[in-house]
């Protein structure tokens, strides 16, 4: 064991393959996306800034359409929960984005040939809203909820 071992351990899986000749390429290369600019594979920022405008935006529409909810008790929670995954659902299903991948430009579209259908979007919604799935991603920022339905994110503009 010398310092070569310790430093790959310390630097990653990816990082000890890339030493050894590995070439991974950059997010987004295996589905022919261009490396940046539009039409790319969107990092990992964008796609959580565009969340928290999603989750603020349920939180809004809850508070006008359940008034008598209380912010902080179960009820409200569940509420938010209900409206982020309709509001996501719905507007990913009809136009490819949800209101805060709208803001940031982004797009959900399928690395096949297969068309993204209402029950793959409502699969990867509900994956979604589980948290876990979307913080296991891949090399090419794909959570674990596109992955399971053959989706990327890419940004529009």
């Amino acid at each position: 064991m010398d310092r070569r071992d310790i430093g790959s351990w310390l630097s990653g899986p990816k990082a000890a393959l890339e030493e050894q000749g590995l070439e991974f390429g950059y997010p987004g290369e295996r589905f022919g996306l261009p490396k940046s600019g539009a039409g790319s594979a969107a990092r990992f920022g964008r796609r959580i800034l565009a969340l928290a405008v999603d989750w603020f935006a349920a939180i809004l529409v809850t508070n006008l359409v359940f008034p008598d909810f209380v912010y902080g008790e179960a009820d409200f929670g569940a509420a938010v929960l209900a409206v982020f995954a309709v509001e996501v659902t719905l507007l990913t299903a009809t136009t490819g984005s949800s209101f805060g991948y709208k803001i940031f430009g982004l797009r959900l579209i399928s690395v096949s040939s297969a068309p993204l259908n209402f029950l793959k979007i409502l699969v990867r919604t509900a994956l979604l809203c589980l948290v876990i799935p979307a913080m296991i991603w891949d090399r090419d920022g794909r959570g674990l909820h596109d992955k399971i339905v053959g989706s990327i994110v890419m940004k529009s503009q």
